[in-house]
């Protein structure tokens, strides 16, 4: 059997380049030798691109996207290499947004995850907002400006931005003005949210259109504090203040109703390939959107995977089917 020749693209010049290698690295143990001929494409924090031997490689030689597949420099020559797929794996800022996957599309390489426009509509929390009211779903009450008399707590982020980074909970006036600036450091447009009261509850999403695999939910559980993931010192050992619950433990009616909902946000941003809807469970059992991630966490520690994996999938089921979709439009 041939095997696909794969790039998997990693690192990344923005703060979510450590996560990136770690979601590269759980790839590559996952990925089956005998389907895969793999091509590793490291972003350094500089912004250069290297093919390397493997995700934890620390140099490599200079490569360049071409039409079909890399340029590879060797020798002050060039090598054409083709690729029949890419699978950008890097999140957050040139990574969720868009940026790569407009690259992609030039280069005329089918590639893993959301299109352009899908994945700069779920990195910016605002237009995801947007989108999702006009779908029907319900939404924190939120400002990209100075808001008016907002009903504290609220929390202020950079609008577009991977994780938390830059998040601020804000229980006072006087505590804004430190947040916006904080956020500001992430990027030049901000976000203030009203605090929902509920349980945070994520659904893994897998497919595009009406071809839909549904994760597992689960429930953050929170001691003290917000969810801070990728933030932590040690994460592979657990946060200092959340652990997941998967399955999440709530009842069947309000689990088919995050789902559906997760659903019908997916299918509004138009995502495809893989996404993680993370929503709120209110006390009385409404479901409100939190935000959208286009390509979540693969990490040994990322809830993505955890949440098919107790689905059914593995992760390197969960990849078989991506390169499936991205090279014939159809799930395996």
């Amino acid at each position: 059997m041939t095997k696909v020749k794969i790039g998997i693209i990693f690192g990344g010049t923005f703060e979510e380049h450590p996560v990136s290698v770690k979601s590269a690295r759980e790839v590559a143990r996952n990925l089956d030798p005998a389907k895969y001929d793999p091509c590793w494409i490291k972003i350094t924090r500089s912004g250069d691109w290297k093919l390397c031997a493997g995700p934890a490689a620390q140099d490599g030689r200079p490569v360049v996207l071409s039409p079909g597949g890399l340029l590879v420099l060797d020798d002050g020559r060039f090598e054409a290499m083709g690729l029949d797929v890419v699978f950008p794996v890097l999140h957050g800022r040139q990574g969720e947004d868009g940026a790569v996957q407009g690259l992609l599309e030039l280069s005329g390489i089918p590639y893993i995850g959301c299109d352009v426009q899908s994945s700069a509509l779920c990195m910016d929390k605002s237009l995801t907002y947007v989108v999702a009211r006009s779908a029907g779903v319900a939404t924190p009450a939120f400002w990209t400006g100075t808001p008016d008399s907002p009903a504290y707590p609220v929390f202020v982020k950079p609008a577009r931005s991977g994780s938390s980074f830059g998040v601020t909970k804000v229980s006072t006036e006087d505590e804004l003005p430190v947040a916006l600036e904080v956020a500001r450091q992430y990027d030049s447009k901000v976000v203030i949210e009203e605090a929902v009261t509920g349980s945070e509850i994520g659904c893994s999403i897998l497919g595009t259109g009406d071809d839909l695999v549904v994760g597992e939910l689960d429930r953050v559980a929170l001691t003290h504090g917000f969810f801070r993931i990728h933030q932590e010192s040690t994460p592979e050992a657990g946060s200092e203040n959340s652990t997941f619950i998967v399955p999440a433990d709530i009842p069947e009616e309000a689990r088919a109703l995050v789902q559906e909902t997760a659903k019908v946000v997916y299918r509004a941003l138009g995502c495809s390939g893989l996404a993680r809807v993370d929503m709120f469970l209110t006390p009385d059992g409404k479901v409100v959107l939190n935000e959208v991630n286009t390509m979540p966490g693969l990490t040994s520690y990322s809830r993505y995977p955890r949440m098919m994996a107790a689905a059914g999938l593995s992760l390197g089921d969960v990849i078989d089917r991506l390169v499936s979709l991205a090279l014939t439009g159809k799930l395996q």
